[in-house]
């Protein structure tokens, strides 16, 4: 492999970067005994990009700066997804929305403190400017009026913040270990393929991963709440598929009253439900959270 073609497979084999950011950042924090909640997530912050504008522009457009437009990073990671700017194309727009609720869902599900910029939770947009700190106008003003997109977004943001404190598996206190629990053939979290094996070694540094699949097991938590009382809560498996084209997932065959979909970003809208297949199939581009109540002993 030639050196450019090495360089572009290691941005691409970006699967495991993103399995402990996930999981809390145990990587950076864990080697000097800090806990996950030191780990602050968040996917846009004042400087940069909003949300809306990661997935609206593939470059930044400062001119209102009046600095011919040299101020501002020339890094964003963004993808215009096919548009640069506004739009009127329906498909642009629809995948703009799941690509925010995707970056949305993944924060609220990752070990930590989310952060969450302030618009971002209605598609607050600074036209492609990075760099706003000097405009003092309706640019950088927030607009509570929210349009149909935004109160739609509004409320699958509340549906998270929803998720994120009905499940306190999402806010672990302690890293996973990865160990088993106790008589049980579930580990506190599994790492797995879309088609329900587990992660080998090799699969983290493939360059065509662009799936992931992690379990995350409720009852092995061995956390304490703040009257003493042993937590536990449900597994949940969340589902990230993206890929251009839709994926189906293999579902953990565990014991438990079945899987119930809480959570899928191409269908915001949908409905908590149970879900009886054996598989599910992630559409492209999109994140899926499942639960699955364990069956008490006895």
């Amino acid at each position: 492999m030639n050196k450019n073609r090495h360089i572009r497979a290691q941005r691409q084999a970006q699967v495991g970067e993103l399995a402990y950011r996930l999981s809390g950042s145990s990587d950076l924090y864990a080697h000097n005994g800090r806990r996950p909640y030191a780990s602050v997530n968040f996917v846009a912050a004042h400087d940069g990009f909003t949300l809306r504008d990661l997935v609206s522009y593939n470059h930044k457009n400062n001119e209102a700066n009046a600095e011919g437009n040299r101020d501002g990073t020339e890094e964003n990671a963004s993808w215009n997804c096919g548009a640069e700017g506004e739009t009127s194309d329906p498909a642009i727009r629809e995948l703009r929305l799941r690509q925010v609720r995707n970056f949305l869902a993944t924060l609220f599900v990752s070990q930590g403190v989310p952060m969450l910029l302030y618009g971002d939770e209605r598609g607050r947009t600074q036209r492609g400017n990075n760099n706003a700190y000097c405009q003092d106008n309706p640019l950088t003003w927030l607009d509570w009026s929210a349009d149909e997109e935004g109160r739609g977004l509004l409320a699958f943001v509340r549906r998270l913040a929803a998720l994120r404190s009905a499940h306190p598996v999402l806010r672990r206190r302690r890293f996973f270990h990865g160990r088993r629990v106790h008589g049980s053939d579930v580990r506190d979290i599994v790492w797995l393929k879309p088609n329900g094996e587990e992660m080998g070694e090799r699969d983290w540094f493939a360059h065509y991963g662009r799936s992931l699949g992690m379990l995350l097991n409720g009852q092995s938590m061995h956390e304490w709440s703040e009257l003493g009382e042993l937590v536990h809560d449900d597994a949940l498996l969340v589902l990230l598929n993206a890929h251009w084209e839709p994926l189906p997932f293999a579902l953990p065959q565990l014991d438990g009253e079945g899987w119930q979909l809480l959570i899928d970003t191409a269908q915001p809208e949908l409905a908590e439900r149970a879900h009886r297949a054996a598989s599910y199939s992630v559409a492209a581009r999109s994140l899926v959270v499942l639960s699955l109540r364990r069956s008490e002993p006895g």
